[in-house]
């Protein structure tokens, strides 16, 4: 009898982010009593918010107290008839108090939007962490959250660590401030958030149907005898890790030949959107620098310019558009979280990468040279340009 030597997958093989308990940058502030982990990150807050956007993450004492002893444990008049979740608008914010336990799904999907994460360590978890040496809250008994520590702060009077945490830490050399020292201690917040920024990985977008032009635009031939597609994966190579080339599954024998990296659509009949998630499902820990093929006049200069002023913080970094003021989607740089926002989108009927930039969080710059964004859709278009480009 035939056997099978293919091993049976139950599941898809899929790339899973790198992700912690509730996000990709998170720190664990523990070491102390609650209230003082949460004024310590209320002095961090002013410093650090300018550069990224900061979630934190505490429990409610006076709530679980009150549900122990048989209240209603903070919930308000419409969770208590039976609602499942209740939006309310405050004005100049937004609350949605949920019923649903805080599962390390939906707490990740909660948290995606923000940059950084502090947690309090002394209700969860978070894999990289800040201690705090305050002789009223000893770490001893949680040593085994201790797996990544980034920071030691010394309340005044503290100048060692003891013995036992000497002998957990070994000789990890982790730099010590003083508590109060708030400046200091967001330089090195920031410093470790800068340090753990995604890599770049180039992305040409080649598979579209070019159905205006008539031909294939990653084909044409603006400067000499290379190819757009070519022209664009070379001005990306010395900004990214490495490029690779977005297409169609039929288009990777003659991408392969032509010395270039394909990468056949996984996601299919989407436009950019489908290069877009295909990139991401295939590393969804980078950084995708993309840029479409039919842009003949955009030089390395104002990639330079768009990688120089990038900002990871944000769920991407984009060109406005010279024509209507949008955001540019095929010349931009989508940092990791924008996948679930792609998928997001997706999910909910929208296969406009444009629409998700509009709509999020992103760094918006005015481009250094408007012209050189200018898209090439039809043979008219490509008569024009060839003959701007030629004359020059």
């Amino acid at each position: 009898m035939p056997t099978n030597s293919t091993p049976h997958r139950k599941h898809a093989q899929l790339v899973r982010p790198s992700i912690g308990e509730f996000s990709r940058h998170e720190l664990a502030i523990l070491g102390a009593p609650c209230g003082r982990i949460k004024e310590l990150v209320a002095r961090l807050l002013p410093h650090l918010e300018p550069t990224l956007r900061v979630a934190y993450v505490d429990a409610d004492h006076a709530a679980g107290d009150d549900a122990a002893q048989g209240g209603t444990g903070g919930v308000d008049a419409i969770l208590q008839a039976g609602a499942s979740a209740e939006l309310t608008d405050k004005i100049t914010f937004r609350r949605l108090d949920l019923r649903r336990g805080l599962d390390t799904f939906a707490q990740q999907e909660w948290m995606h939007q923000q940059s950084l994460v502090l947690v309090n360590g002394n209700h969860f978890r978070a894999r990289q962490q800040l201690i705090i040496l305050d002789p009223a809250k000893p770490l001893q008994k949680k040593l085994d959250r201790l797996t990544d520590v980034r920071l030691i702060l010394l309340p005044e009077g503290v100048t060692e660590l003891p013995d036992y945490l000497q002998e957990h830490l070994q000789s990890a050399d982790i730099p010590c401030l003083g508590l109060s020292d708030t400046e200091a201690i967001a330089a090195a917040v920031l410093q470790h958030w800068q340090q753990q920024q995604p890599r770049l990985r180039g992305l040409v977008l080649a598979g579209g149907q070019s159905q205006r032009m008539g031909q294939d635009k990653s084909r044409l031939t603006y400067h000499g005898q290379q190819e757009q597609r070519a022209y664009a994966a070379e001005l990306l190579a010395p900004f990214c890790e490495d490029v690779l080339v977005s297409c169609r599954p039929d288009q990777v024998t003659e991408l392969q030949a032509a010395g270039l990296a394909p990468l056949p659509d996984t996601f299919l009949g989407l436009g950019p959107m489908s290069g877009l998630l295909s990139a991401f499902q295939q590393d969804p820990d980078a950084a995708w620098l993309v840029v479409a093929c039919d842009l003949p006049f955009l030089t390395d200069a104002t990639l330079g310019h768009l990688v120089a002023h990038r900002h990871a913080g944000r769920m991407a970094t984009a060109y406005r558009s010279p024509e209507n003021e949008w955001p540019e989607p095929l010349i931009t740089i989508w940092e990791p979280r924008s996948y679930g926002t792609l998928l997001r989108f997706l999910s909910l009927g929208y296969s406009c990468p444009r629409k998700a930039l509009i709509n999020s969080d992103i760094e918006l710059l005015p481009p250094p040279a408007p012209t050189e964004l200018r898209n090439i859709n039809t043979p008219e278009q490509q008569a024009e340009a060839l003959k701007e480009i030629e004359g020059r």
